[in-house]
């Protein structure tokens, strides 16, 4: 049994490594205070679960929790905490945001640890950030640093964050530089239209058009959210009928961009999906597109509601 705090995004991802290679996928758990408030995490703490071995759970952005939310519904599952089990709690303190004193309490009642690691200066990120890649098995280049400190800013957790997926998309001995990074990290509405494209191949109707408003909420464009789920259903569909034509993964892949984390989530889609129907989505998307680019009364933000409406029912 064990709990720590820490200011620490480096400390983060190496406990998140260490999780891995202990108690595999299953025995770790990762949350975000943004969608995980103290009594979710308590939750999740006093759950029974079905993996074997021992347990992580690990909670980032703590500095943004209650001190009161902490004191009633976190600190009497961190006092009963199950044996075998690790959770740590990281918190980015800055002169506005503390973690709350609860949670540091509720640590030390626990037996477990409280360290403090002091944020770099805007110099030190790009070194820091090489040293990091490193320790990920991939090599980041100071082009590609520098580049995803300028698309990220200077948020350490979040900035570790954005390289292990580059690390998991490009895998381990990878050259990234400033294209993969500008491809790739720090891309959430990237990652969000792939959400859709695979809630589109799923037939998932509800999760299409939620992750479709979740796009639109933040900013992006209608008429290019409609170009981009075009062309990444068109790589689905083209990996579905090369292998149906009777092709192997890596002839199906041929020329489909992204790393093999990528790509082998796209194969999974590929695989799970009927041809035809995906092949009839994607005309519809095409014309979406042509639609999009002013070949329609509507506005675009209604043609793509319809549509994706239509595609994924």
């Amino acid at each position: 049994m064990a709990t720590t705090t820490a200011e620490s995004p480096s400390a983060g991802g190496k406990l998140v490594a260490f999780a891995e290679a202990e108690g595999g996928a299953g025995g770790l758990e990762q949350f975000d205070a943004n969608s995980a408030d103290p009594a979710a995490v308590a939750a999740a703490l006093s759950a029974m679960t079905v993996a074997v071995g021992w347990r992580f759970l690990i909670i980032s952005g703590c500095e943004r929790w209650r001190e009161d939310a902490v004191k009633s519904d976190l600190l009497p599952a961190l006092a009963a905490m199950p044996e075998e089990t690790t959770i740590a709690f990281f918190a980015a303190e800055d002169g506005r945001q503390q973690a709350p004193p609860a949670l540091h309490a509720g640590v030390n009642a626990a037996k477990g640890a409280v360290s403090n690691e002091a944020l770099l200066k805007s110099k030190e990120l790009a070194p820091w950030l090489i040293t990091q890649a490193a320790e990920l098995s991939i090599t980041l280049d100071g082009a590609g640093a520098q580049a995803l400190i300028a698309q990220v800013g200077e948020r350490q957790q979040r900035l570790l964050r954005e390289l292990e997926k580059l690390a998991l998309e490009y895998g381990a001995g990878a050259r990234i530089g400033v294209e993969e990074v500008s491809e790739s990290a720090a891309n959430s509405s990237e990652l969000l239209v792939w959400g859709l494209v695979d809630a589109i191949v799923a037939r998932d109707q509800r999760t299409a058009l939620v992750t479709y408003l979740r796009l639109r909420d933040q900013g992006e464009d209608p008429g290019r959210l409609a170009i981009a789920i075009a062309r990444r259903l068109r790589d689905v569909t083209t990996i579905a009928a090369r292998l149906e034509a009777g092709a192997t993964e890596s002839q199906a892949l041929e020329g489909i961009y992204g790393g093999s984390y990528a790509q082998k989530l796209r194969m999974a889609d590929a695989r799970r999906a009927d041809l035809d129907l995906l092949r009839e989505a994607t005309d519809e998307l095409a014309a979406l597109e042509l639609e999009s680019r002013g070949g329609s009364a509507l506005n675009s933000d209604t043609l793509t509601l319809r549509v994706i409406d239509a595609i994924a029912a």
